[in-house]
C-alpha cells in the first residue's frame, strides 16, 4: 500500500462501520468527468438546491463564479451536500467568469453554456466523451455573454409549454440525470479512479471525524518515521 492507503485504512478504523460501507459505496460512483458551474447565483435556496443536486448525481466538484452575487448556502435545503461536493470558488481578477473558463479549459474541460435560445444541442444529444463544465446562470438574465462567447457547447432542455425555461435547480436535476444516464451506458472511463477515490476518502474522514485533519497529519508523521 501507498501512504494514502494506509493513511485511510487507519482513518476508517475511527469511522462507524456503516459510515465507513458509505464512503466505500458513495466514492466508487463518483466523477469528475462533469464539473458544474453556477454564475452569480442570487438566491441561496437555488444554489443550496443546485449543490444538493451535485452530491444526489455524484458530481464531485461544483465552480461558484461571483461577479456580482456572493454564494450563499441554505443548510435547510443543502442537507449537508456542501460536506461532501468540492466547491471552488472565483472571484480574483477584474473578469472572475473568463478566469474560471480559462482554469477549465486548462484542465481539458469542453465548456457547455445551458441556455433556452439554442438549437445546437439538447441534453439528448450534446458530445460527453470529454469532461465537460456545465455552466448555469440567473433565473432572470441567464448566463453572461463571457460564457456563451466562449462556450464549446450551447445546450438546451426540450420543453413543450407557455414558460421559456425552467428553475436553475430543476434544470440542474434535468441535465445531470440526462448527462448520468449517458455516461452510464457508455464505455467511458468516466468515474474516479482507485487513486483519486482514496484521496477523497481521506478528505471525506476529515470532514466527519473531530480534528480529522490534525489526526490525518499525525498519521502521515508516524508513516514518514518509520520509514526513515
Amino acid at each position: 500500500m501507498n501512504i494514502d492507503e494506509i493513511v485511510l485504512s487507519e482513518l476508517i478504523e475511527l469511522l462507524t462501520e456503516n459510515k465507513a460501507t458509505l464512503f466505500e459505496n458513495i466514492a466508487a460512483e463518483r466523477t469528475n468527468h462533469i464539473n458544474v458551474v453556477v454564475e452569480n447565483l442570487y438566491q441561496a435556496h437555488n444554489a443550496s438546491a443546485v449543490l444538493r443536486t451535485c452530491d444526489c448525481y455524484g458530481i464531485n466538484k461544483m465552480h461558484v463564479i461571483e461577479n456580482i452575487n456572493k454564494y450563499k448556502v441554505n443548510s435547510d435545503i443543502a442537507l449537508g451536500a456542501g460536506k461532501w461536493v468540492e466547491t471552488e470558488t472565483h472571484v480574483q481578477g477584474e473578469q472572475p467568469t473568463l478566469e474560471c473558463i480559462k482554469t477549465l479549459k486548462q484542465r481539458g474541460y469542453k465548456i457547455l453554456a445551458t441556455t433556452p435560445h439554442t438549437d445546437d444541442y439538447d441534453v439528448y444529444n450534446v458530445p460527453i466523451h470529454e469532461p465537460m463544465a456545465v455552466f448555469f446562470g440567473t433565473e432572470m438574465d441567464g448566463l453572461s455573454d463571457e460564457v456563451l462567447n466562449e462556450a464549446d457547447y450551447k445546450v438546451n432542455i426540450p420543453m413543450y409549454g407557455f414558460t421559456e425555461s425552467f428553475n436553475i435547480s430543476v434544470s440542474a436535476a434535468i441535465l445531470l440525470s440526462s448527462l448520468r444516464m449517458r455516461l452510464e451506458s457508455s464505455d467511458l472511463n468516466w468515474k474516479l479512479n482507485k487513486e483519486e477515490q482514496t484521496k477523497l476518502k481521506i478528505a471525506w474522514c476529515n470532514r466527519t471525524l473531530i480534528k480529522g485533519e490534525q489526526i490525518e497529519r499525525e498519521i502521515r508523521r508516524r508513516i514518514i518515521g518509520k520509514e526513515l
